[in-house]
């Protein structure tokens, strides 16, 4: 085992990927080589999510069975947002663990392993320095996760939302957004380096360049990003045109603007898809929720949206169980789902977290109502999206090809955001990086399958 090599377990969501990246640049940079096989790095680092109860257990499960497995001289780092909140708590709960670090601070990755090689600790080092700032940018670090042909760019972390559920400020901190121009940078490169997909995340997208003074910061971001994107790349590929895809995630209701609205219709590169997470459709619950309560905001921005884009794909998220969801309330939920027809929707049982402005309401709602009233709100969606992609049946669409085998590849569509959505099953087996127009022959309520346009038979007409 080399000295100077380190292995990183990523956990939870892609902005967690992202600051793993970041951290990983670092050790590049100081001399390490990541390993694949942990058995035979020096430094082993997991990057814990600590959202809900489900995620907080898996990174729990990941760090006993790195602690459990790892030798006397290796040194196993906990850092992450299960860290920022409950360093000392995961450090008691899990032998073994010899550096903490929070999330907030990532970008003193090097610092914490130089200390744990100064000598033997008899206690984890704890690098959770007091109301620490976040930073964004830091010695030259990427903000990127590049995953194939496409690539998580992150613009901006924390968050200022009060939503009443959710612990990421007390993880996080609040907003901060990274200067335009760095975040532009960022994106040529990616498209210098043949990247067709580029995917803006925070944990609000529609907040960002608040915090600079901006009113209508993501707008003018993608206007940019538009228009640079435009340039011919470096990379010398046959199949590259470029960044084709930009794709936004993580917009906040009420502040999906008309200017928003009008750069994605204008800008090709900017794809008909939003991923805007409503939580709820009862105004009671959202005001208990502490999100924004105006349904008929909701209903005006969704039709304005849908009559400026008419092939926009909309993805949202909804909580079953809040503490008080009557089940008339969850009914309304229900009837919304099935006015509005959203083309992708990922749905949570509402999980207790301690500290938040919601713990005084507690978890009264038993685990069985909320199975059951996740199971009654999936299988609507289930058919919702199955009529969807049926519809698409003798459609054309762009495929970006992300692997092939045994005569088939997989890809996606602008509709399909990597890891959450579906995916199209392609007759032939294409590059990895491809983009290919496929005709849909036939559709599931998840995934679609088709042929290359290219392969279909040429119809006499006579």
């Amino acid at each position: 085992m080399s000295k100077n090599t380190f292995h990183l377990v990523s956990l939870g969501c892609s902005k967690n990927t992202v600051d793993s990246e970041s951290m990983g640049q670092l050790l590049t940079k100081s001399g390490y080589s990541f390993v694949a096989d942990p058995s035979q790095a020096s430094i082993l680092i997991v990057n814990t999510c600590g959202f809900i109860g489900p995620a907080k257990e898996e990174s729990l499960a990941v760090l006993e069975e790195m602690a459990a497995q790892k030798s006397a001289d290796q040194y196993l780092i906990a850092a992450g947002c299960l860290t920022q909140r409950y360093g000392q708590e995961v450090a008691q709960q899990v032998s073994g663990i010899d550096g903490i670090i929070g999330t907030r601070r990532w970008m003193d990755i090097i610092d914490v392993v130089k200390q744990l090689r100064r000598g033997k600790h008899p206690e984890p080092v704890y690098h959770l320095p007091e109301a620490p700032q976040t930073v964004m940018d830091q010695g030259g670090v990427r903000r990127v996760a590049v995953q194939g042909s496409s690539a998580y760019l992150k613009i901006a972390d924390g968050c200022r939302r009060p939503c009443a559920f959710c612990a990421i400020p007390l993880i996080k901190g609040t907003a901060v957004s990274r200067p335009a121009e760095a975040i532009l940078e960022e994106a040529r490169h990616l498209q210098n380096q043949g990247v067709k997909e580029i995917i803006l995340i925070a944990q609000d997208t529609t907040d960002y360049g608040h915090d600079l003074g901006i009113k209508n910061g993501l707008a003018d971001l993608l206007t940019k990003m538009a228009a640079d994107l435009q340039q011919e790349p470096i990379a010398s590929d046959a199949n590259s045109n470029g960044v084709r895809w930009i794709r936004i995630m993580y917009a906040f209701p009420g502040y999906v603007t008309d200017q928003l609205i009008n750069v994605m219709a204008a800008h090709q590169q900017v794809l008909p898809y939003l991923d805007i997470p409503l939580q709820h459709a009862d105004p009671r619950v959202l005001r208990s929720m502490r999100r924004p309560a105006n349904m008929e905001w909701v209903h005006k921005t969704l039709e304005k949206m849908r009559g400026k884009m008419e092939d926009l794909a909309l993805r949202t998220t909804f909580i079953v169980g809040y503490p008080g969801e009557t089940e008339e309330e969850f009914q309304t939920l229900l009837d919304f789902l099935a006015e509005v027809r959203f083309d992708r929707v990922g749905a949570f049982q509402f999980s207790f977290e301690p500290g938040t402005t919601s713990e005084e309401l507690g978890d009264p709602i038993p685990a069985e109502v909320k199975q059951e009233r996740w199971e009654r709100l999936m299988a609507l969606q289930q058919g919702i999206s199955l009529e969807k992609n049926q519809a698409l049946v003798g459609k054309t669409l762009e495929v970006l090809i992300e692997g092939n085998g045994d005569g088939l590849s997989m890809g996606r569509t602008y509709r399909d955001a990597p890891e959450i959505d579906g995916l199209m099953i392609v007759e032939g087996e294409h590059s990895p990086g491809e983009m290919i127009q496929v005709r849909v022959t036939d559709a599931m309520a998840y995934d679609l399958s088709g042929i290359l346009e290219s392969d279909l038979p040429i119809v006499n007409q006579n």
